[in-house]
């Protein structure tokens, strides 16, 4: 079998980092993978992880088995964090940890093709590259919608909803829950009700991907999308993350949330949800998720937590600024869009040839579609940045 396999394409997320590291510029910046880094250019375990982690080595008594399930506190925590403690959301939800977000998705697609009626996916046009990937490969039909106008960096939202009026029922309606990924372009909160209205009168599923909680305005700011559609909505389901929010890359510590039209039936998508599990991966591991429940779980840490969340989420916003007022002088586009908008990533709007001469002249390495993650800027390299993007823009 293996001597007539064809050769592997290259993951252009390893194709870029291996283009980064093979740059000899002392001056490269790296705007590429998806990953914070703080002000000088690091990416940092948060103190409050290394305190979880502390207490875990002093205190875990045991390695036991968990069940599909994942960790039971992690559980309870992250619902918590989506949905609003004593809401009528929060009862009709129930969480189960995943390997990561990306595993959330997995595990959605194939529960959503083992129980659902139909097996079509609208994707927003603009996605995550791994989304028509994930569900293509779990057999569903792709139907893009219109979301983000590049050439002006706002929503497309007439054409948006018109092209959600073709949902019907059995039809999953994949959304961002917040900064979407790639263009950082997030709904309003009328717009999320506009939203939530068309999928409610097609009897849709919506998934909700929410990969950066905290990351935009807020945590309270940020689910208010959930909530606007949680309540307008029988059923949803959410796939989040602690990647970001907590740093926890390496540690694939995820959620995948179900939210029924009472708790009964939430308790019944749950127990069909963990056969889907036990034949994937069986069970996730636990460390990562570990962590977030016992910083969680601590009114110290918490608070704590939720100020690294806050200073990481303000820098971002600051280099947002920063990127914004040194192009103000470019008379070629207007890149004014880009302080409006929300998260790590932005659409810079270059054609594929400006992408090269930012890697080759400028040393500044972007996406081909010319997303560019904004936590990559710091203060020493974001003159440098912007000088780049006036050149080839």
């Amino acid at each position: 079998m293996f001597a007539q396999l064809p050769e592997a394409p290259i993951d252009p997320i390893l194709g870029m980092a291996q283009a980064f590291a093979r740059d000899p510029s002392p001056d490269k910046v790296d705007l590429g993978i998806g990953i914070y880094k703080d002000e000088h250019g690091e990416v940092i375990v948060l103190p409050t992880v290394k305190a979880a982690e502390r207490a875990l080595v002093e205190g875990q008594s045991t390695k036991r088995y968990l069940s599909s399930a994942g960790n039971p506190e992690y559980n309870e925590r992250t619902r918590g964090l989506l949905f609003r403690e004593g809401s009528d959301a929060h009862a009709r939800a129930r969480t189960i940890q995943t390997v990561g977000g990306t595993g959330a998705l997995r595990v959605a697609a194939d529960f959503i093709g083992k129980f659902g009626t139909g097996k079509r996916i609208f994707l927003p046009d603009p996605t995550w590259a791994n989304h028509p990937a994930i569900f293509g490969v779990a057999g569903f039909e792709i139907v893009n919608y219109p979301y983000y106008d590049i050439a002006t960096g706002t929503l497309k939202l007439d054409e948006m909803m018109s092209a959600l009026a073709d949902l019907r029922a059995g039809d999953t309606v994949l959304l961002h829950g917040c900064c979407h990924n790639p263009s950082g372009a997030d709904p309003s909160a009328a717009q999320w009700a506009e939203i939530a209205d068309a999928v409610a009168r097609s009897g849709a599923t919506p998934l909700v991907d929410l990969a950066y909680l905290g990351f935009a305005e807020g945590l309270e700011e940020d689910r208010q999308g959930l909530a606007i559609l949680a309540e307008r909505l029988p059923e949803m389901i959410v796939a989040s993350s602690c990647s970001k929010n907590f740093a926890l890359y390496r540690e694939r510590t995820g959620a995948l949330t179900v939210v029924g039209a009472n708790p009964g039936q939430a308790d019944t998508a749950l127990g069909n949800l963990l056969p889907v599990v036990r034949t994937n991966y069986s069970m996730p591991p636990d460390h990562g998720a570990a962590i977030v429940a016992h910083i969680l779980g601590d009114a110290t840490l918490r608070a704590t937590w939720e100020q690294e969340l806050a200073a990481m989420r303000n820098r971002i916003r600051d280099m947002r600024h920063e990127l914004v007022r040194l192009l103000s002088g470019n008379n070629r586009r207007d890149y004014s869009f880009l302080a409006g908008q929300h998260g790590m990533f932005a659409m810079l709007g270059i054609s594929g040839d400006a992408v090269r001469r930012l890697r080759e002249e400028w040393h500044v390495h972007v996406t081909g579609s010319s997303r560019a993650n904004i936590a990559g800027l710091t203060p020493r390299n974001v003159e440098h940045v912007a000088q780049a993007i006036a050149a080839v823009s």
